[in-house]
């Protein structure tokens, strides 16, 4: 869903030549904006070092399945539970770690920043609603 839609049941204007161009001037203008860099800044702040780690977490699972073969076949529980398991189980598990701490990242510090350039935008913000 795309953000430069209104919404079906919005009225729509036809888009002149000046108004596209002052509405890309306005985008320009949020885009070289220091809020704007600020929001980027937070946002790259915690994607990258957490992909790094994320990647990083998964290169020592391959890494050992493939060169330390008894390490990760060692038996934790019963017969069928070893620490290859363990460790793939925990890839789903830091996966899911991640999405849920990026949630709680976006909803204190993405969201209000973007809903604050969105309103300086001149377009309606729905708090509870999609973002697209």
């Amino acid at each position: 869903m795309s953000t430069d839609t209104p919404p079906s049941d919005a009225p729509t204007e036809p888009e002149t030549p000046a108004s596209a161009a002052s509405t890309a001037d306005r985008y320009l203008a949020v885009q070289r904006s220091d809020e704007f860099a600020g929001l980027r800044r937070a946002l790259r702040g915690f994607i990258f070092p957490m992909t790094v780690a994320f990647f990083l977490w998964y290169a020592l699972y391959v890494i050992l399945s493939a060169y330390a073969r008894d390490f990760m076949g060692t038996r934790l529980f019963g017969s069928n539970i070893n620490i290859a398991l363990i460790f793939g189980l925990l890839q789903f598990v830091s996966t899911f770690l991640i999405a849920w701490l990026y949630s709680r990242f976006a909803d204190r510090k993405i969201d209000p920043i973007a809903d604050r350039i969105r309103a300086e935008m001149g377009e309606v913000t729905h708090g509870d609603g999609p973002r697209g």
